[in-house]
């Protein structure tokens, strides 16, 4: 495997790279953003919920409009420039946020940036690894995508044992958005097919794509139903008794296993097929999940647990967007991964303010159990009608680049 990862395309490497710097930054910021809500601002977990939600069901329009545009125009590199510059530029200004408002509305320039250029980075991986290829090059992009997440919430916890308010951290964030920004302008565009090729509609419709990635948008709905946004399993933890100085190493337990197992799960699904890889996946969040209803104040478990999900994480991170590389053709998948992170962004704003609003008015267990219900159903989904889809040959003309 390993000399198959040096093979890789350098666009892949570089887009990891890129995804490298973009966590760091992200998420060293993710884990004290809840925070500063309940410590500076004095928001509780509806007003978490309200702005996690807005923020990624926003970001998830974004996300078909720039999929289909990229179809239409075959150019994913401005969006990724675009998208990366704006995130990692907007992120700092909470520094300056008096209220959970301008918290909002800073996080929603942040995932506008991500709506920009999620569809087309994803495609343009897709576009660069051939089928036998494309569970390992999304694992690899999903493993240093978690590398980044690792360094962040490390940097965090360094900056916050030297007692550098939170204010300040935010501020920090500007260093990995510069190197960022310089990599995004060393990506290349794919080759052009050797055919000629007119420029079709734009097309925002969902008629025409195979019946099995309806059904698999289908299952994803289902399961991000259930999956609200991170940030409340950092407010648990914190009320479960963690150190505010530790829940950043809390995350970053998280962000090393999926690191690690990214690459070898996603290169499993490539033998073993995705549907069984998402299943074992999709179970590990069911069981995690059930583990926070019940779990006490026990700082060791909590660590544990958490690793735990960095498992989930790295079984289906990678495997569902190479899932949707295989089940439709090379000239839609940009609408396609469109289609997908609109499901897959749109549902937490509905998924993020219910939680919340169990958490505080019923109780964290009946959230938590709400959340594992919905995994275990969409796991029967795919399970029971989402097959296989043939493998397909990799399309002519496609630069390895």
């Amino acid at each position: 495997m390993f000399r198959a990862l040096i093979g890789l395309p350098r666009n892949i490497w570089l887009i990891g790279l890129i995804s490298f710097c973009n966590d760091s930054a992200s998420e060293m910021l993710y884990p004290v953003i809840p925070l500063y809500l309940s410590s500076v601002l004095m928001a509780g977990p509806r007003a978490l919920g309200i702005i996690e939600g807005i923020a990624e069901a926003t970001a998830s329009l974004l996300k078909l409009f720039s999929g289909v545009v990229m179809d239409r125009h075959r150019a994913a590199r401005p969006w990724i420039i675009l998208g990366y510059g704006l995130a990692g530029f907007g992120r700092p200004l909470i520094a300056f946020a008096g209220s959970w408002g301008w918290v909002l509305l800073i996080r929603f320039a942040d995932r506008v940036g991500k709506g920009l250029r999620t569809s087309p980075r994803d495609a343009l991986l897709a576009s660069c690894a051939g089928p036998e290829q494309c569970g390992l090059a999304f694992g690899l992009h999903r493993a240093m995508d978690n590398a980044g997440a690792v360094a962040g919430p490390l940097a965090a916890f360094g900056l916050l044992s030297l007692g550098m308010p939170l204010k300040h951290i935010f501020l920090w964030a500007l260093l990995p958005a510069v190197l960022c920004l310089c990599l995004s302008l060393g990506v290349r565009e794919p080759a052009p097919a050797t055919r000629s090729r007119e420029r079709s509609a734009m097309d925002w419709r969902l008629r025409g794509m195979p019946p099995v990635f309806k059904r698999y948008l289908t299952a994803v709905a289902l399961f991000t139903l259930g999956n609200s946004s991170n940030m409340f399993l950092l407010l648990r933890a914190g009320e479960l008794g963690v150190p505010v100085e530790r829940i950043p190493l809390l995350w970053a337990a998280v962000s090393a296993v999926a690191m690690l197992f990214s690459v070898p799960l996603s290169a499993l699904s490539d033998r073993l097929g995705r549907p069984a890889v998402l299943l074992g996946g999709y179970g590990a969040y069911c069981l995690f999940y059930l583990a926070m209803a019940v779990v006490g104040d026990n700082s060791a478990v909590l660590f544990i647990l958490f690793g735990f999900y960095g498992l989930f994480m790295g079984a289906t991170e990678g495997v569902e967007k190479a899932f949707v590389a295989d089940l439709v053709d090379a000239d839609r998948r940009g609408t396609a991964f469109g289609w997908f992170n609109l499901v897959a962004g749109a549902l937490l704003l509905p998924a993020s303010v219910l939680f919340g609003f169990l958490y505080q008015t019923v109780s964290p267990a009946c959230a938590f159990l709400f959340s594992a219900g919905c995994s275990l159903l969409a796991a029967l989904l795919i399970g029971l009608f989402v097959a296989p889809p043939p493998r397909r040959r990799h399309e002519p003309g496609v630069a390895r680049n």
